[in-house]
């Protein structure tokens, strides 16, 4: 385990308009390692006054006649300075959040490189003007942008809102999450050090009833882009409403991975459980329900079994380790009381359990269950924990029918005899994403939900469009 002297968090300031200053509270949010349960830093818990700072600051730096290329250069400048600080951010993720250091030096700090890069080239080659008739139609910078993230990928969340915002000529205010602020003021270091200008990104921390309600409700943000719950989304969106600004939500998931007649079944298998545990189930993109034919249900719980037992959990510092603890203890006890309530509800527990199963730490058990009633609770709703429901169908038509009965629709996987097969059946399917056979993650494809799992989309150019706004000049003829 890396020596903590390498980092610093003990932060006891807000990046607002280009420094670091005092906060207008003295008043602090521990952040706890997952793994010990110790106390390994603290960050402000700003206040209102805060917030009003960082958005004057940010409308301050606002210029909506900025050039592309001033964009461009300021875009690979913190591509740059942040790439040289992922093993230092990778090291932080897992202290805060408990992400396997295998998964932390790759999926929580690579991903976010290629995704930055993605948006680099949507800038590079985007058309910010086109005629329609007599029309000069032209794309222009939002404006001031409240971007609100999560713990659970707390670098690649900031990296799908800051970097399209700055790409399109925006300025930010950033809030990060509680759980896992650390290695976001890691990343405004490096905003700082690709020397953007004052107020172009700010930072402030602190509760989300606080800090998150007043960007919301400010009435200088021009567009708040938040992921987290539906719960919260919800009420984004009604205090975003009272100033008629912007929103782009990406909230939970439910997501099926379907296996139908004629697919490889045991990669279907494999690549699903991959799928359901990656960052200990806490990821809103998860398959976490697994639906396979009636005809081959008891091989596909054999390989279950089988796949599940090559995902070790144990300390996030072991390179061998593959699954870390809950994010917090919090998360920890909502995850054992769905585990709890599924085993109640009749589902089948094919393996782990809601019991503790080290004596330090936030460990879920990877866990598995089988039968479940697709309208359960643990068939409707996001457990956001290392829980996989396996549920049989009858038929494509049955399939498609529990693929669909949620309340989300974020993500999921259709694979079958060929890919026209599993396109055929996609194209039915109410979600934003689908992986079709083990297609490869895409991070230039946008990403976003239909029904509750959100509004908008991120990545590539079709995120990137997000921050800009449509101007119409009709010429004369």
């Amino acid at each position: 385990m890396p020596s903590s002297d390498m980092h610093n968090y003990d932060r006891d300031e807000l990046f607002i308009d280009g420094q670091w200053v005092r906060p207008a509270s003295t008043a602090a949010i521990e952040v706890i390692d997952p793994a010990t349960e110790h106390v390994i830093g603290r960050v402000p818990a700003g206040s209102v006054e805060d917030v009003d700072a960082a958005v004057a600051a940010a409308r301050r730096a606002f210029d909506p006649l900025i050039g592309i290329g001033e964009r461009y250069e300021r875009l690979t400048r913190v591509i740059e300075a942040m790439e040289k600080r992922l093993p230092a951010i990778a090291e932080t993720i897992t202290r805060e959040m408990g992400a396997p250091i295998r998964i932390a030096q790759s999926v929580q700090t690579q991903v976010p490189l290629a995704v930055a890069r993605g948006f680099a080239e949507a800038l590079r080659t985007f058309e910010f003007e086109e005629r329609i008739g007599n029309s000069m139609v032209l794309r222009e910078p939002y404006g001031v942008v409240g971007a609100i993230t999560p713990w659970n990928y707390p670098l690649y969340q900031v990296v799908a809102k800051v970097l399209p915002a700055i790409a399109a000529g925006c300025t930010v205010v950033l809030k990060p999450s509680n759980e896992a602020p650390l290695s976001v003021f890691e990343f405004v270091e490096a905003l700082q050090a690709a020397e953007l200008p004052p107020g172009v990104v700010n930072l402030v921390s602190g509760p989300g009833r606080v800090i998150g309600e007043r960007l919301s409700e400010h009435p200088d943000v021009d567009f708040v882009s938040f992921t987290g719950s539906t719960g919260v989304g919800s009420r984004v969106g009604e205090l975003a409403g009272k100033t008629i600004k912007k929103v782009a939500l990406e909230l939970g998931g439910k997501s099926a991975n379907v296996i139908l007649d004629g697919a490889d079944l045991a990669t279907a298998v494999k690549v699903g459980v991959g799928s359901a545990f990656l960052n200990g189930g806490q990821t809103c993109m998860a398959w976490t329900r697994m639906l396979v034919p009636q005809a081959h249900y008891g091989e596909a719980l054999d390989l279950v079994e089988a796949a599940v037992s090559k995902y070790p959990v144990g300390d996030p510092w072991d390179p061998s380790t593959r699954i870390g603890p809950s994010a917090s203890q919090s998360q920890y006890e909502s995850v054992v009381g769905f585990i709890e309530r599924a085993r109640r509800d009749g589902s089948r527990l094919l393996l782990g359990g809601p019991e503790k199963i080290r004596d330090i730490g936030y460990y879920v058990a990877p866990t598995v269950f089988a039968d479940v009633d697709p309208e359960s609770e643990l068939g409707q709703e996001e457990v956001f924990g290392p829980v996989l429901a396996v549920i049989p169908f009858t038929d494509t038509e049955d399939a498609l029918r529990i693929a669909n009965g949620t309340p989300y629709g974020l993500s999921g996987a259709v694979w079958a005899a060929d890919d026209a097969a599993a396109i055929a059946f996609a194209r039915a399917v109410q979600t934003g994403q689908l992986d079709i056979n083990g297609g490869k993650y895409n991070p230039a494809a946008p990403f976003g939900g239909y029904k509750k799992s959100g509004i908008g989309r991120e990545l590539g150019r079709i995120g990137f469009e997000e921050y800009l706004q449509v101007k119409s000049l009709q010429l004369p003829a």
